[in-house]
């Protein structure tokens, strides 16, 4: 196995009970789905659940759908986060209007990849600065500020910022990929 390979046992077993305020939170997520392996595992602690769920950004903000998403996968496929990038891709990557040749650039590609708008570009650019330096440049700074809002700005960068802290999560804890998610196998160019 390697590095980023997931085993199908979880290093946390999922809460065997829930407490009914996370159950009704988890409800309002899922819209009668089961829920996730990662709810159901924050869910063994409520307090660490709560400040989880506090921090979420999929809520009608300062960015579009589309332009969330392209944050979302790009994060969680620079992290080897499979369990993460294969939910959003198959929750969201439609209603984002995702095409295959998007998904494969964000998850093996790059923002010089023909499929994308200056605008997207940008994005991608922003998701890889933060990766891979934890900050952004003056150059790219301009740019982000060429097609979004200071609010949005921020949003984005804490948007990014939330979902490497979920990468973190799903990979550290070996969790299952849940049934119907996206592979990374699926989009390997």
């Amino acid at each position: 196995m390697t590095r980023y390979e997931i085993d199908s046992t979880p290093r946390i077993a999922p809460a065997t009970e829930l407490d009914p305020e996370v159950e009704a939170a988890i409800t309002v997520v899922m819209r009668g789905n089961p829920p996730l392996v990662l709810f159901t595992t924050l869910a063994r602690d409520k307090r660490l659940f709560g400040k989880f769920f506090a921090g979420g950004l999929l809520d009608r903000g300062h960015l579009s759908l589309r332009q969330r998403e392209v944050v979302i996968a790009r994060t969680t496929a620079l992290n080897h986060a499979e369990y993460e990038w294969g939910v959003h891709v198959a929750t969201y990557g439609g209603a984002a209007d995702l095409t295959r040749d998007q998904i494969v650039s964000l998850t093996t590609g790059g923002p010089d990849d023909p499929c994308w708008t200056e605008a997207e570009a940008t994005l991608i650019r922003l998701a890889d600065a933060l990766h891979h330096e934890a900050t952004v440049d003056e150059l790219l700074w301009s740019t982000l500020r060429e097609h979004h809002s200071e609010e949005a700005v921020l949003e984005l960068l804490l948007l990014a910022g939330f979902y490497r802290t979920t990468s973190y999560l799903v990979n550290a804890l070996s969790l299952p990929l849940e049934p119907g998610a996206a592979r990374f196998a699926d989009y390997a160019g």
